[in-house]
């Protein structure tokens, strides 16, 4: 046993063997479960915590976005990537998939955008129910000012691999041309 407190229980016989297999059991489900005390209050303090961060953001967001089209920023945007969108060939056959909000979205590209898209040489924009794949410095820049247009933008964290120190395979490489 490594908690000197249960052995002493045990010694004394205030518990069973099986009081204490039921106990460690039941600490890490719970544990894994991540279950509160339980409490209303603490349920309904979070809950407020989240609404007030929410309204907090959305307030800011507006704010964010109010200012930008005091200072004509948000149409000059739209036609900069209505201007600059890259044209997507006829016979784009590979369907791209990305997400905006809750919802999924899909733009068919070929394989040239679809390396540009993955190496952050490109991103995608979303107004007006139509997809636009821009240069990554204009998506980034629609995502400062109007952060729900912007449906894909790599960042250098999303390809960072994670590596552990005993991995048996970590001198292979996987190849990132596979097509599931």
């Amino acid at each position: 046993m490594a908690n000197p407190f249960q052995e002493q229980l045990l010694k004394a016989g205030l518990v069973s063997k099986q009081k204490v297999r039921d106990t460690k059991t039941q600490k890490r489900r719970d544990r894994k479960a991540k279950v509160d005390d339980g409490s209303e209050a603490l349920k309904q303090e979070i809950a407020a915590k989240k609404q007030a961060q929410i309204a907090k953001d959305k307030a800011l967001n507006e704010q964010r976005f109010a200012q930008a089209m005091e200072k004509g920023q948000v149409r000059g945007l739209i036609t900069e990537f209505t201007r600059l969108a890259v044209e997507v060939p006829k016979d784009a056959e590979l369907k791209f998939n990305y997400t905006l909000g809750t919802k999924i979205y899909s733009v068919y590209v070929n394989d040239k955008l679809q390396s540009q898209l993955l190496n952050g040489q490109l991103g995608i924009v979303r107004h007006e129910d139509s997809s636009f794949i821009v240069p990554h410095k204009l998506a980034e820049r629609v995502n400062l000012l109007v952060p729900e247009w912007c449906g894909y933008l790599w960042q250098q964290d999303d390809n960072q691999a994670v590596v552990e120190e005993d991995d048996p395979y970590a001198d292979y490489v996987i190849p990132d041309d596979l097509m599931w």
